[in-house]
């Protein structure tokens, strides 16, 4: 009984389980990056708010210790 290998089908898988693995990294880099913008972008709305006095936020329905939850509601539903 004679045995063949298939020897390019080897090189095609090895090809796409390495290119699976740049998927995978690139998407994974691409999800962090995305994370870094969004909450970077919200910082400015921190500042402005940690900037009111505690009468003013109170105006506002917020506590100081709030402002973080407040800012970020739309991401982590808290």
């Amino acid at each position: 009984m004679a045995q063949t290998y298939d020897i390019t089908s080897s090189a095609t898988h090895d090809r796409k389980s390495v290119k699976a693995m740049l998927d995978t990294f690139f998407a994974g880099l691409g999800q962090g990056f995305n994370a870094y913008l969004t909450a970077r972008s919200r910082m400015g709305e921190i500042e402005a708010l940690n900037a009111k006095s505690d009468a003013q936020l109170a105006a506002m329905g917020l506590k100081r210790e709030d402002i973080p939850r407040h800012v970020f509601r739309d991401i982590f539903y808290i």
